[in-house]
C-alpha cells in the first residue's frame, strides 16, 4: 500500500521536482559532504573589539534553576554572544553600509553554487601577509579554466589552522585578498561572494578589501576551515545563515559538496543519518569549560 501511495505521488508531482529528486539520486546521494565552518565556543576566535562569549545553561524563570534531563527530561543552552561577526559567518553589505541588505535580506539562492578555490599557502608560508593577487587567479584559470559567473571563490591560505591560538586575532599580519584581485573577481568574473579563512578581508590600515566589498552591496565569508579539504574546482557549496531581523552579521554553515571520488568527506548514509547513532559517552555540562562535551 505504501509503495502505492508513494508511486502515486511520484507522477502527481510536477515535472519539475521529478528531474530534482533524479538529480539528487544521481549527483548528491553518492557525493562527499565537507564541513567548512568552525565550531563555536565561549573561546572561539574574535576581534578584541567585541569582547568574549558565554555559553550557560537555559533557566527555567518559573524555578530560577537550570533545566535537567533528569528532572525536566530535557536540557537547554543559552547563549551570550558579544557579536554577530562570530567564527564562520556569512557577512551582508549592512555590516558597513545601511543601504544595503541585512543578514534576513539575503536571498535564499545564495544556499547552492558552485565552489572554487584558489591556494596561496605556498606564498603565505614565505610572506605570512600575502594577499590574493590577480596574477594568481589568472594562474588558477590556466589550469583549471574560467571562473564561472555566480560561484564562490574560497581563498586556502591555512590560517584557520591555528583557529583558537590566544593572541590570534591581536595579529598585524595575516593573508588576505587583495582590493585588485577582489574587482577582478567581482567585475571581470561576476561571483557571488568570496571567502577567507582569517576574520578580515586583508590587514592594510584601512580595511580597503572589506571597505570596498560592503560599501558597494558585496557579501563575503570570513573564518573558513578546512579549505585544504576540497578541491580547486567541481565542487558545490551549500551555504546556511540564520535571519536575525536586520542582523549585520551572520553565523553560518558551509558545506561543500565534492565528486564521489573526492579523498575528503563524509556520503549519505540512511542508517547513520536518521536516527542519528548513539554516542558512547552522555553529554555533560562542564563549568570550567563552560559548555557540554563527552
Amino acid at each position: 500500500m505504501l509503495k502505492k501511495l508513494m508511486l502515486a505521488a511520484l507522477l502527481c508531482a510536477p515535472a519539475g521536482a521529478q528531474d530534482l529528486w533524479k538529480g539528487y539520486e544521481q549527483l548528491f546521494r553518492g557525493a562527499k559532504y565537507v564541513d567548512l565552518s568552525h565550531t563555536l565556543e565561549p573561546q572561539s576566535t574574535v576581534w578584541k573589539g567585541f569582547g568574549p562569549q558565554q555559553f550557560a545553561a537555559a533557566i527555567d524563570p518559573a524555578s530560577g534553576q537550570a533545566y535537567q534531563y533528569a528532572k525536566d527530561g530535557f536540557e537547554a543552552t543559552r547563549y551570550q554572544l558579544s557579536t554577530d561577526q562570530l567564527g564562520s559567518q556569512l557577512d551582508p553589505p549592512a555590516h558597513w553600509n545601511p543601504n544595503y541588505p541585512a543578514i534576513d535580506e539575503i536571498p535564499a539562492s545564495y544556499a547552492l553554487r558552485p565552489l572554487v578555490c584558489i591556494s596561496i599557502v605556498d606564498q603565505v608560508a614565505k610572506d605570512p601577509a600575502y594577499s590574493l593577487q590577480v596574477r594568481d587567479i589568472q594562474n588558477w584559470e590556466k589550469r583549471y579554466g574560467r571562473i564561472p559567473a555566480g560561484c564562490v571563490v574560497m581563498v586556502r591560505s591555512d590560517w584557520s589552522k591555528r583557529w583558537n591560538q590566544p593572541g590570534l586575532a591581536a595579529e598585524a599580519r595575516f593573508p588576505g585578498v587583495s582590493l585588485e584581485a577582489l574587482h577582478f573577481l567581482h567585475q571581470k568574473r561576476h561571483i557571488l561572494f568570496h571567502g577567507h579563512e582569517p576574520l578580515d578581508t586583508d590587514c592594510s590600515p584601512d580595511l580597503a578589501g572589506e571597505a570596498w566589498l560592503l560599501l558597494h552591496g558585496y557579501t563575503q565569508a570570513e573564518g573558513m576551515a578546512h579549505l585544504d579539504q576540497i578541491p580547486p574546482r567541481g565542487a558545490l557549496l551549500i551555504t546556511g545563515f540564520p535571519k536575525f531581523r536586520g542582523g549585520t552579521g551572520g553565523y553560518a554553515r558551509y558545506v561543500a559538496v565534492c565528486p564521489p571520488s573526492w579523498k575528503f568527506g563524509v556520503t549519505v548514509d540512511p542508517l547513520r543519518d536518521s536516527p542519528l547513532p548513539r554516542q558512547s559517552k552522555p553529554l555533560r555540562w562542564d563549568p570550567e569549560k563552560g559548555y557540554r562535551h563527552r
